[in-house]
């Protein structure tokens, strides 16, 4: 199958994804209710079951994509915004707004996500300044100071639990456990150019990720400047995973599956990888999201213990294949 076919297959599944899943759940939804535009179905599905689903994709691809980013940009397959720390920078940083209270009426959603944003930058720069040196990155290092970064911020958020009061802590720790659970369209219209602009700008820098694949030094000689695409790429991918987290908190491994999936699938050119993760990771999130709400139905489990669950063996089954 070429590249080209493969993106057209992932667009179909895409769209077949995002207004099939909104009507699966525990109580199903038919295409004449939902058409009818009143009652109790057309609003689950309008207001509760689609902006969830819409946030899934946007969510999944711009996991998928920022792992792809740093996969690449490090060049090391077990690189993505978790297991970097880079997540749980912007975690922290979403916490501490919390904590502080700067999400009032005055202020409001945003400024958890600038916390969230400075969390995961700060953490983006901690590492690009510890794993990469004069003679390339160090791949020790990046996974050492991914998790020590991560344990710490870890540390610093159950600090944080521990101070606040209960109702707080309950909302924290639900919102750390990572979700697209969310009522209208605000959350979805919040993320959405974040992930539009963050495709575009990794786009833009195709052809500098594609000549990263064969080195440093080389990519050097081809007039890739290499502090640029550095700041870039971790500006962007920052930029997104800040806005994603301040929404539906971390959710992990969805950057380490789908990047080495769709490898086999489309190649290793950026010009076709990076819109297959766009749609990919979408499609993932939300049969996720999809098996999380049905699967305890009438409850529902959070997506990010499903994806947890299911990246956890797929990080183990890496680091052996690797050996």
């Amino acid at each position: 199958m070429s590249p080209r076919t493969a993106l057209l297959v992932l667009l179909v599944l895409w769209i077949v994804t995002t207004l099939g899943a909104p009507l699966i759940g525990s109580q199903a939804i038919s295409l004449e209710d939902a058409l009818a535009g009143d009652g109790t179905a057309a609003t689950i599905l309008w207001r509760i079951r689609l902006p969830r689903v819409l946030l899934a994709v946007l969510a999944g691809g711009a996991l998928a994509v920022s792992g792809l980013a740093f996969q690449t940009l490090f060049r090391n397959p077990l690189a993505e915004p978790y297991t970097l720390g880079v997540a749980g920078g912007a975690a922290l940083g979403a916490v501490l707004a919390m904590q502080l209270e700067w999400i009032g009426s005055a202020v409001g959603f945003p400024a958890v996500a600038a916390a969230a944003f400075i969390g995961a930058l700060a953490v983006s720069l901690v590492i690009l300044g510890l794993a990469v040196t004069r003679f390339g990155v160090e791949v020790t290092t990046l996974l050492l100071a991914g998790i020590a970064i991560s344990l710490s911020c870890s540390a610093l958020i159950l600090f944080l639990q521990y101070l606040a009061d209960f109702t707080k802590t309950f909302r924290m720790v639900r919102w750390m456990m990572g979700g697209v659970s969310v009522v209208g369209y605000g959350e979805v219209l919040w993320v959405m150019p974040w992930v539009v602009v963050g495709g575009l700008v990794l786009a833009v820098h195709r052809w500098d990720l594609n000549l990263l694949l064969t080195g440093e030094e080389l990519a050097a000689s081809r007039g890739v400047s290499l502090l640029r695409v550095r700041l870039a790429v971790l500006g962007v991918t920052s930029a997104m995973i800040g806005a994603l987290v301040a929404v539906t908190g971390p959710i992990g491994f969805v950057g380490l599956i789908v990047p080495h999936i769709l490898r086999r699938w489309v190649g290793h050119d950026h010009l076709y990888l990076i819109p297959a993760c766009l749609l990919g990771g979408g499609i993932f999130l939300a049969i996720c999201d999809l098996g999380a709400r049905t699967i305890m139905a009438p409850a529902e489990l959070p997506v990010g213990i499903l994806t947890a669950l299911l990246g956890g063996p797929f990080f183990l089954w890496l680091l052996i294949v690797r050996r």
